[in-house]
């Protein structure tokens, strides 16, 4: 900076000198009772100036552009780095729904081949779901109520009478675009820990909306036996769900998860907003 203010004055004095532009605006403005040094200092002080002005202002410039980009550039990298993820993400809970799916399937094939056979058609359905739209960031509300209802229905098939499934949805829902595999690993919960095998025990799911705000809400039964073991589970589909939700709806959705144990019930409440 300093040697850019020397050479500024220099290049401007030896310009006035060779054009002699200095000596006419001297002569002609020129008041009697100054010296001439003062006239020469007191120019000098002004080029100063004007050369520090013009030197702050482009330098503001070229700093508010390198922010600019620096900020673009961060902008992208966080995008990369959600969608990179987002993807890992998915790619744990796809497998991790697989092997619990197949897991029934498997317990069915000795007990009712016929219904291991409806199962694998079911699953057949799903898995068109899985590999197709979870390749997208969203989804149709539509498809993923079906594909809940797909894992209901496949879920039932081992369920003695004394399990009670309930699953209600809001007539005329609108068809908004969420991000896919989003309820399945609240529902995946509540048929892993809130079915007994020994006692009666039910599961109530319901699907509601309001205006831009979607609204899933699960029950079922807690036991004391699947408590201790639903808190040394690993919950990787719940983990998972959690961090895509902050992911991809940050600052617009509400979770809560509560153990009711006057009542013996478990409760899920996930409310977000579409935008």
């Amino acid at each position: 900076m300093i040697a850019i203010l020397v050479s500024v004055v220099y290049l401007n004095n030896w310009l006035d000198e060779v054009t002699g532009w200095k000596a006419v605006f001297t002569k002609v403005y020129k008041n009697p009772g100054k010296k001439s040094s003062d006239d020469n200092h007191s120019y000098n002080y002004w080029t100063i100036i004007t050369a520090l002005v013009l030197l702050g202002v482009s330098t503001i410039i070229a700093v508010s552009r390198k922010i600019k980009a620096d900020q673009e550039a961060f902008r992208t990298t966080e995008q990369e780095k959600i969608s990179s993820e987002l993807s890992f993400l998915k790619a744990q809970i796809n497998p991790h729904f697989f092997f619990n799916i197949l897991h029934t399937i498997y317990a069915l094939a000795d007990s009712n081949p016929a219904a291991s056979k409806d199962a694998v058609y079911t699953l057949s359905h799903m898995m068109r779901y899985v590999i197709y739209e979870t390749k997208n960031d969203l989804t149709d509300l539509e498809k993923e109520i079906k594909f809940i209802e797909d894992y209901i229905k496949l879920m039932k098939l081992r369920l003695s009478d004394d399990v009670q499934i309930i699953f209600e949805k809001q007539v005329n829902l609108k068809n908004h675009e969420i991000a896919p595999m989003l309820f399945l690993p609240f529902v995946e919960n509540a048929f892993k820990h809130g079915i007994s095998g020994v006692h009666p025990s039910y599961i109530y799911i319901e699907i509601s909306q309001s205006a831009e705000t979607l609204k899933l809400e699960i029950r079922n039964s807690l036991f004391e036996e699947q408590t201790a073991h639903m808190e040394d589970s690993n919950g990787i589909g719940i983990v998972n769900t959690k961090r895509r939700l902050d992911l991809l709806y940050p600052g617009r959705y509400t979770l809560s998860v509560n153990r009711d144990s006057n009542i013996r019930e478990f409760i899920v409440n996930l409310t977000f907003r579409f935008k």
